[in-house]
């Protein structure tokens, strides 16, 4: 039974996609933790209802990021993750801490990769007139928003768009996709090659929706 700990920093609403996934979906695997920076997260109470183990590292009480990342990833490796899931964490993590978890670190971001890494990804979209949108799964690594692609989804770019409507749309494609990928990690279905490129047991591993 592979074992899931899952990084948050507020409500956490793919955290919540995950964990019922999860239970429904019979997934050979189950969230060990659920682990925040911020001792407020609402994501912490849904776990805790789960029977989930809901820890808190507050970055506020370290000097500076490498002493933080060392201390949450001590926390993390209490539980013996086979992988970590980001899930709305809003912590830049340090070159040591990506290395430590390397080939089990995921993340979920707002737009199609490589285009839009940072933030403000759906305003940028909308600004450049883009027609699609969307979110990407991928594998962490030491640079920002980049790291090998797991699966990617698409929206369109409606004409009255606002940052607001454009996120909640790629948000709902979000909480589809995400289970998804990290179900294919726990099972053993992607490979990762030299080129950087994933591949499912059936093909490329990449969802679109409309």
């Amino acid at each position: 039974m592979k074992r899931i700990v899952i990084l948050i920093s507020g409500r956490g609403s793919n955290m919540e996609a995950i964990v019922d996934a999860c239970a429904a979906e019979g997934w050979p695997a189950h969230v060990a933790a659920v682990i925040s920076n911020r001792p407020d997260a609402a994501g912490l109470v849904f776990a805790q209802a789960r029977g989930i183990a809901a820890e808190v590292v507050d970055h506020k009480a370290y000097a500076d990021r490498d002493t933080f990342d060392t201390a949450l990833g001590d926390t993390i490796d209490t539980f013996a993750p086979d992988v970590v899931v980001l899930a709305g964490f809003m912590r830049i993590l340090t070159d040591g801490f990506v290395n430590r978890f390397k080939g089990r670190l995921v993340n979920v971001h707002p737009s199609l990769l490589p285009a839009f890494t940072g933030l403000h990804t759906h305003r940028r979209a909308i600004e450049a007139g883009c027609k699609v949108a969307g979110a990407t799964v991928h594998f962490v690594t030491a640079e920002l928003d980049h790291g090998p692609i797991i699966a990617q989804a698409t929206v369109p770019v409606l004409p009255a768009d606002t940052e607001a409507t454009l996120s909640a749309r790629v948000l709902v494609q979000e909480h589809l996709m995400y289970p998804q990928a990290v179900r294919w990690i726990v099972e053993g279905a992607l490979t990762v090659d030299a080129g950087g490129v994933v591949t499912h047991a059936g093909g490329v591993s990449q969802l679109v929706s409309g």
